[in-house]
């Protein structure tokens, strides 16, 4: 048998966790990211009628395609919500700011997405929310810098 090696022997590589491939986004996530770059939001209708945005590409209850996209909002008003007081260098905005379900206008599921406020006090269920765009879009959720109060 031999002898394990030194501690100053072993070999090592690093380890790269990467994903490198490139997936098409298919007709329903595709339109939802293309009306994000052109500021319009859309939803999907499920079987029972329901419109459910973001959209998805399957109805979650009979597993049938679903492909009647609908335009939704662009206001709505915030289901739940959180505060989130000291904000992490990856969330969407760098001072407080709470992260809120969204009924968007024509919608019946929310979306999650941060929403700027002065503080927790100016955040309730019920606020209505208008999206504020980012200044340079590109087919991708970071297109709504965040939603804001509507008289904001």
């Amino acid at each position: 048998m031999t002898p394990p090696p030194a501690p100053d022997q072993v070999l090592s590589a690093p380890l790269i966790i990467e994903y490198p491939f490139t997936r098409t986004t298919g007709p329903v996530i595709g339109a939802f990211l293309t009306g994000l770059r052109e500021q319009v939001l859309v939803g999907i209708t499920a079987s029972d009628g329901r419109v459910i945005c973001p959209p998805v590409e399957y109805d979650p209850a009979t597993g049938e395609d679903l492909t009647d996209i609908v335009e939704v909002g662009p206001g709505g008003q915030v289901v739940t919500w959180a505060w989130v007081a000291t904000p992490h260098e990856k969330h969407p905005l760098d001072e407080p700011f709470a992260w809120a379900q969204i009924l968007l206008d024509g919608a019946d599921t929310p979306l999650l997405h941060a929403v700027a406020a002065d503080g927790p006090d100016a955040v309730s269920a019920g606020l209505r929310v208008v999206p504020r765009w980012a200044d340079e879009r590109e087919g991708h959720i970071g297109d709504i810098a965040c939603f804001v109060p509507e008289e904001a």
